[in-house]
């Protein structure tokens, strides 16, 4: 009798253990907050059965019955053991038109961006003006001494300008705005004053448009930033403007060397202006309607299952088209905004054209049951047939507030 409540309690205990460490997962593992279509229950999809019990809720936007109305909620395994507390938002659900198009992409930067720093040869040796500043790489000058900097070419004629006196600079590092003292030297070599600093303020390349809002007029592409290539540094927008692609060639993705599509911008109309550029993609107003394609409802995270989908792509001149794939993996948690599922292109055709993902197809919209869920992101390098995407939630959130 001892020995079998003995390993009754062992049974026990291993059961609890277990429970418990299941809690401290899902605590890690679920989000902080949620969207739920107005009027509806929050469901989380997990192994283990989890609940969620309103403990607060905004009181005055429920007397005024707002759609958008939020209140707080305590995730419970099994409906007991609390696991951690969310915010619910209540919203009407999106419809957006799904994309798939190629779109090129120009960017006036909002200011100037040192991509390197150089040394000047001066008759007291060689110096780099900058560095003894406190510049770096990536850091983005917006005026010198006092004068708007908006290109390189301004960024000259202001250091030269200034004959050799000390100028002050103001610049953003990491979002954050600083000034600097700066005493530009006289090169030898150049026979002028210089910062000893290379910068770029502008660049082009091409995407995929991920969907439209008709009835803001306003689109979102890409599902990541567009970052500067030498500095990784996510680039401002001073002015931008999508305009039409046409894919004329796609170099094929192989293990260790990822593809691309190469296009060719259309001499065209602007598709529109770009207002945008965050961490979850490109965003901006339309300069004229939406195509006319039947809008499809945005799904809520918590929504989205590991199973097959499509995405939408163009891989060749510029009529879309559907890809079969397998969402392999989803985290829910949104630690990496534009890392949220693993997507596997399982469609041979695709596969025969462009070997899986390539550069170019990020932004290639995500359809499951329906639904828009999300974008195509990255390519994994070993494994082209592979890579990550986004939820269309994150990149609805972040884009809202700059293109509506």
């Amino acid at each position: 009798m001892f020995k079998h409540l003995r390993q009754t309690a062992i049974a026990l205990t291993a059961l609890m253990l277990q429970t418990f460490a299941a809690a401290g997962y899902y605590s890690w593992k679920l989000p902080d907050s949620y969207y739920i279509a107005s009027g509806s229950d929050l469901r989380v999809s997990s192994f283990f059965p989890i609940t969620a019990e309103i403990t607060e809720e905004d009181s005055l936007a429920a007397f005024y019955q707002d759609s958008d109305r939020t209140s707080t909620a305590s995730l419970k395994l099994f409906g007991i053991i609390p696991i951690k507390n969310a915010e619910i938002q209540e919203i009407e659900t999106p419809m957006l038109i799904p994309g798939g198009e190629p779109f090129g992409i120009r960017l006036k930067m909002d200011g100037v961006m040192i991509v390197r720093l150089g040394a000047a040869d001066t008759k007291n040796g060689t110096v780099c003006p900058a560095k003894e500043a406190g510049l770096r790489a990536g850091d983005i000058i917006e005026t010198v001494g006092g004068y708007s900097i908006t290109s390189n070419d301004s960024l000259k004629d202001a250091i030269r300008a200034a004959e050799g006196r000390t100028v002050e600079i103001e610049y953003t590092r990491d979002g954050e705005e600083k000034i600097c003292l700066l005493t530009p030297a006289y090169s030898l070599s150049d026979c002028c004053y210089t910062a000893g600093i290379w910068v770029r303020d502008s660049l082009a390349g091409i995407g995929t448009m991920t969907f439209y809002d008709a009835s803001g007029m306003t689109f979102g592409g890409l599902g990541h930033p567009i970052c500067d290539s030498d500095t990784g540094v996510c680039i401002p927008i001073g002015e931008g403007s999508a305009c039409p692609v046409t894919i004329k060639d796609v170099v094929k993705g192989k293990k260790g060397d990822p593809g691309m599509l190469e296009g060719a911008f259309q001499n065209e109309n602007d598709l529109g202006s770009l207002l945008c550029n965050n961490r979850c993609g490109v965003f901006g107003k339309l300069s004229s309607s939406a195509p006319q394609k039947e809008p499809l409802p945005m799904a809520f995270k918590q929504e989205i299952k590991p199973g097959k989908a499509e995405i939408i792509c163009t891989v060749n001149g510029t009529e879309p088209a559907y890809y079969s794939v397998e969402i392999e993996e989803i985290d829910p948690s949104g630690s990496d905004n534009t890392k949220n599922m693993i997507i596997h292109v399982t469609d041979k055709a695709l596969i025969e054209s462009t070997g899986g993902i390539v550069q170019g197809m990020s932004g290639s919209p995500v359809i499951q049951n329906g639904k828009l869920v999300g974008a195509v992101t990255h390519v994994f390098v070993d494994d082209p047939t592979r890579g990550y995407g986004i939820f269309c939630e994150n990149m609805y959130k972040y884009g809202s507030a700059y293109s509506g």
